[in-house]
């Protein structure tokens, strides 16, 4: 039979509430003496809260709710590390919930989580560019603040809420002008969905910088997955012989089309390069290594808990932050070329009139082996 808090307390020699007050965490005042002898016997009795009831009282259960996109995506994954990390320092339990980018899913996790009374939800990914799916986020944004939640958005939340945010359009004219500098004209983008905020941002940014040496750009849209990387490559090069260099707007999709590559026995970069967005783990110990951008994936999970736990400053004020650095390896001390720095943020107050916190981090572009100049043909 489980142990309860009224075995505790009898144990102990105390009353029920003041057994509560000790192990619930509570500051009502109870005598040194009294407090270190319920620790000790429910630590004999190896006495487990209730965690959902304490979560009753409170108003919360001391849970952060995270919304991904794809749990096994590197992008998420690394967010969610993040997240992890300064959780498990603060003694919070985090629950992550795979919406599998359904935007329905999404919302029914959000309902979820604040049925729970999840202590915040955090929002990792970018919106989308939808009218159904922002008038549904922004009302289960409003509900869980009203009952006296925190959310906080990672990536171009589509409301006003605390967000992190990286500076995805830079992160395209980067590397956008990196491959033109190299002398490629035709280039092909192989990109996440249309409607995906972050999506659109890379390609503006690459498209502007195309558009100042008059290149051509070329645009699949398509799932950010490998598979999709490798069959999006095949159909590009068939249709458009003259590309010179293909783009995911994602690390794997990048990865797709450098296995399509080799599956043909075209040589990279030699003959295409190829490069992508994120620098997730595995991309500088691909053969070729990938040029790619650098977003610093695991610090926007730990800056996303701050502010969920209310760390981030005065509300209405912005806080920038620039880019986590290389990690020291020849390979991208070498490599790191136009780090972006935090960029100015266009007020803190969103036009709703809610007033938010903002933490913007900057991007690199990681220059490796899977891009070099165009050959002449």
């Amino acid at each position: 039979m489980a142990v309860t808090l009224k075995d505790v307390a009898q144990r102990a020699g105390v009353s029920v509430p003041t057994a509560s007050r000790v192990l619930s965490g509570s500051t009502y005042p109870v005598v040194e003496e009294l407090r270190e002898r319920v620790k000790a016997v429910a630590l004999e009795l190896d006495y487990v809260p209730n965690a959902q009831a304490q979560g009753l009282l409170r108003g919360n259960t001391g849970t952060i709710g995270v919304l991904v996109g794809d749990v096994g995506d590197p992008y998420f994954s690394e967010i969610v590390n993040g997240i992890h990390e300064r959780a498990t320092a603060e003694n919070l339990l985090v629950t992550i919930c795979h919406t599998e980018r359904d935007p329905e899913r999404e919302l029914g996790y959000f309902r979820m989580l604040q049925s729970h009374r999840a202590h915040s939800v955090i929002v990792a990914g970018s919106g989308l560019s939808d009218e159904a799916y922002r008038q549904g986020i922004a009302t289960r944004v409003r509900s869980f603040r009203a009952a006296g939640g925190h959310v906080v958005g990672i990536g171009t939340p589509v409301v006003e809420m605390d967000r992190v945010l990286v500076d995805n359009r830079e992160g395209g004219r980067l590397i956008g002008r990196h491959l033109t500098e190299l002398g490629h004209r035709d280039i092909a983008l192989i990109s996440g969905p249309e409607a995906l905020i972050s999506s659109q941002e890379r390609y503006e940014g690459m498209k502007e910088a195309l558009d100042e040496v008059g290149a051509r750009l070329i645009v699949h849209h398509g799932p950010p997955n490998r598979d999709e990387g490798y069959r999006a490559a095949g159909e590009l090069l068939r249709e458009h012989p003259e590309l010179t260099a293909l783009l995911g707007t994602a690390d794997q999709m990048a990865m797709g089309a450098l296995a399509y590559l080799r599956d043909q026995g075209r040589s990279v970069p030699e003959d295409v390069s190829v490069a992508g967005f994120n620098d997730i783990a595995v991309a500088r110990d691909l053969s070729p290594s990938l040029t790619t951008v650098r977003l610093p994936l695991r610090e926007m999970g730990k800056i996303a808990l701050d502010l969920a736990l209310g760390r981030g400053g005065p509300r209405g004020a912005v806080s920038p932050g620039g880019a986590e650095g290389a990690d020291g390896s020849a390979d991208d001390v070498a490599g790191a070329a136009g780090a972006a720095g935090a960029a100015g943020a266009a007020g803190a107050v969103g036009a709703d009139g809610v007033a938010m916190i903002e933490r913007r981090l900057g991007v690199e572009l990681m220059v490796r082996q899977s891009t070099g100049p165009v050959r002449s043909r």
